[in-house]
């Protein structure tokens, strides 16, 4: 009688119940993983102040500045035994204008997928940062101030979202007490010189009570003749993304060396940060000797309430006498923030920030003998629009929602 039902009734009869059915009669079933997938996002606009754009102030909209403007996917499948797949795509878009923040590629910002294990590390490959930002721009002035008006002049060192790296394969090691570690290698797939458009990074971070530190290593080979869609998917903004930099776009290797630290209590934070990038000449390059940019940095922060937080940041970037240049660049670069969030999703912000530069540099597209007085570029948000002469000031208000 009660198959007849079951027969009649087949809406009432459930998978969950055969699984009962079949564990209770001793029948082993296969395990079946479970899986995740989070859409996340953040819109991220306000009006922005300039003093000095190539001669004259403007007044403008501008997205992204307190966090990039993003659409993401993220996901996860668990195999088993602490095993487990994952996935990332994320677009990165100006919330003024809706267009891609990288023409032309849809997912410009990550597109990774990879396997992570919690005995023996991650594995991802595809579109990534490098271990160098994840761990000491993690530490650095960005993730405190923003990239807009905290980064380092013209984001010499790559401590912003800079460096978003193509056909890249990255292996993070598992975390052991409070030490974190990563190592990538970006594959420049150029016939016949493997090495040629490749990138190196390696980086690790250490956590000890209210104490952070990390230390990284960056090297990207052949800036002028790389595969630009390749190993380093912004190459162009990175070699040739300022004033500060131009000069050097022809260099035949970069390689960055950063570390930074972080001291909190209770409500403050106070962080150390230095940097030191060196542009190596080539048969090809357009300079004959290494140029050098140091650079050090104070950052601090402090919760003036559960909605208010108050953050600051000084940086001085000094380049090497080189190439000619007998009165090297030099740059400082104050950085102020005030962020009251209305709730954990939604904050309005407001920055400010001013970059005094002097001594001389390299011309973009020149020579040895191409030598042009440094002129300002407040943080990674006036690489394209910098000052006409020593000094710049930006000033931002905006709105930000994360979903």
């Amino acid at each position: 009688m009660h198959a007849k039902n079951i027969a009649r009734q087949p809406s009432a009869f459930k998978p969950a119940r055969l699984c009962a059915a079949l564990l209770a009669a001793g029948i082993a079933l296969p395990a079946w993983a479970q899986s995740s997938v989070t859409l996340y996002g953040t819109v991220d606009l306000g009006l922005a102040y300039s003093s000095n754009q190539g001669g004259a102030s403007n007044t403008y909209m501008n997205s992204g500045a307190l966090a990039a403007s993003k659409l993401g996917l993220t996901g996860t499948e668990d195999l088993g035994g602490g095993n487990m797949a994952l996935f990332r795509l994320e677009n990165g878009f100006n919330a003024d204008t809706g267009a891609q923040s990288t023409a032309g590629v849809l997912f410009n910002r990550q597109s990774y997928v990879g396997l992570s294990s919690k005995d023996y590390g991650q594995v991802t490959v595809g579109r990534q940062y490098t271990p160098y930002f994840q761990y000491v721009g993690a530490l650095g002035p960005t993730n405190v101030l923003t990239g807009a008006t905290g980064a380092h002049p013209g984001d010499i060192d790559a401590l912003d979202t800079t460096l978003r790296m193509n056909n890249s394969i990255t292996y993070t090691l598992p975390t052991l007490g409070g030490l974190q570690a990563g190592v990538q290698y970006g594959m420049g797939e150029q016939a016949g010189s493997a090495a040629n458009g490749s990138s190196v990074s390696a980086a690790l971070r250490y956590d000890y009570q209210a104490f952070s530190w990390s230390a990284g290593y960056t090297r990207l080979k052949n800036l002028a003749n790389g595969n630009t869609a390749g190993s380093f998917g912004n190459v162009g903004s990175f070699a040739n993304n300022s004033p500060v930099n131009a000069g050097y776009a022809s260099a035949d290797s970069t390689q960055l060396l950063a570390t930074a630290a972080r001291y909190t209590r209770g409500d403050l934070m106070l962080g150390l940060n230095y940097s030191n990038v060196q542009y190596k000449a080539g048969a090809l390059s357009a300079f004959s000797q290494t140029a050098v940019f140091n650079t050090i940095g104070l950052i601090g922060s402090y919760n003036v309430s559960p909605a208010l937080v108050l953050a600051a940041g000084y940086s001085y970037t000094a380049e090497k006498a080189r190439n000619g240049i007998s009165s090297p660049a030099k740059y400082n670069q104050l950085s102020l923030e005030e962020v009251y969030s209305l709730s954990k999703r939604t904050a309005l912000y407001a920055i400010q920030a001013y970059q005094r530069a002097s001594g001389q540099t390299l011309r973009a597209g020149g020579v040895g003998s191409s030598i042009v007085n440094a002129v300002a570029s407040v943080g990674d948000s006036q690489n394209g629009t910098p000052s006409s002469g020593s000094g710049q000031f930006v000033a931002m208000l905006g709105i930000r929602h994360s979903f």
